[in-house]
């Protein structure tokens, strides 16, 4: 009889752990995946931005030595992240597959031009900045004009803006709740345990005596919780950096690191707050009031 009541006693035990730590899993999980969206924010804004495309639209008198000069001039220009020269030519085939029928047939000549698409570094996709490089490429007699999309880049570093906001906000507040969720999880392992705490007590044991085992227990259930978060995490990543190369998730390799040690991190810490709190409650309970 006492056996059995052993083991169901040790079952209920490896069920309150286990709860525990699905719960802190859970958590920081989906904490872990919101710090990934926060730390490549930027990079995917950037990602988009470099999307943007400046035309340069050549005159059909620009000799090729100019043109080609332009174009080293604009490798080598700070503000490049790359460049593509395209004749009228290809410019033409382009345009008649578009349109599913061959227009110079009709018209009888080409009438596009040569031309140079220059993709901007993010950080010169601003419409006052682009103006800027706009009108000193203008100022080259060989070019006809400089097109870009104001209204899509204006558009675009809005939403930027607002995005970067709620992503941080959500964050501020998930966070909040996180540390509640673990917390409430926490106290109720505890909770469960509160006639043993103050048994303890009562046989002369001292508070910071009672506390150390409760602590240490529920930080190493807060490490397995936050291991297990992470593999999940990592999995995740590794499945997000297949699917979208060009975002290169895995290649800041100090932010990943920060991002894992935050969240191992956190997982400690508000098991142990959580645990230290929640057995000194109950330590300063009388006894009568613990069935309350």
């Amino acid at each position: 009889m006492s056996s059995s009541f052993e083991k169901y006693q040790k079952r209920r035990l490896i069920s309150s752990y286990f709860s525990v730590v699905i719960s802190i899993s859970l958590v920081l999980f989906l904490l872990g995946l919101l710090g990934l969206l926060v730390l490549n924010t930027k990079k995917v804004a950037d990602h988009f931005k470099e999307k943007i495309a400046l035309t340069i639209y050549l005159k059909d008198t620009a000799k090729e030595i100019e043109v080609k000069q332009l174009e080293k001039t604009l490798a080598l220009a700070e503000y490049t992240k790359s460049t593509q020269f395209i004749s009228k030519d290809v410019a033409a085939e382009e345009h008649s597959k578009d349109i599913g029928e061959n227009f110079m047939e009709f018209l009888g000549y080409n009438p596009l031009q040569n031309s140079i698409d220059v993709y901007l570094k993010a950080d010169f996709v601003d419409p006052a900045k682009i103006e800027e490089i706009s009108k000193s490429i203008t100022k080259k007699n060989f070019v006809d004009e400089v097109i870009y999309d104001k209204p899509l880049i204006s558009l675009l570093n809005d939403n930027i803006k607002r995005i970067s906001f709620w992503v941080l906000l959500v964050s501020a507040i998930f966070t909040f709740i996180a540390v509640l969720l673990i917390n409430s999880s926490i106290r109720l392992s505890v909770y469960s345990k509160r006639f043993i705490i103050k048994t303890m007590q009562m046989v002369g044991a001292t508070k910071k005596f009672i506390r150390k085992p409760f602590v240490w227990k529920s930080v190493r259930l807060g490490m397995i919780g936050a291991i297990v978060a992470l593999i999940g995490v990592g999995v995740v990543l590794y499945y997000l950096n297949k699917t979208f190369p060009e975002l290169a998730l895995l290649e800041d390799k100090i932010l990943l690191v920060i991002l894992f040690a935050g969240v191992f991190g956190i997982g400690v810490v508000i098991t142990w707050i959580s645990t230290f709190f929640a057995t000194q409650r109950f330590l300063n309970l009388r006894t009568d009031e613990l069935y309350y």
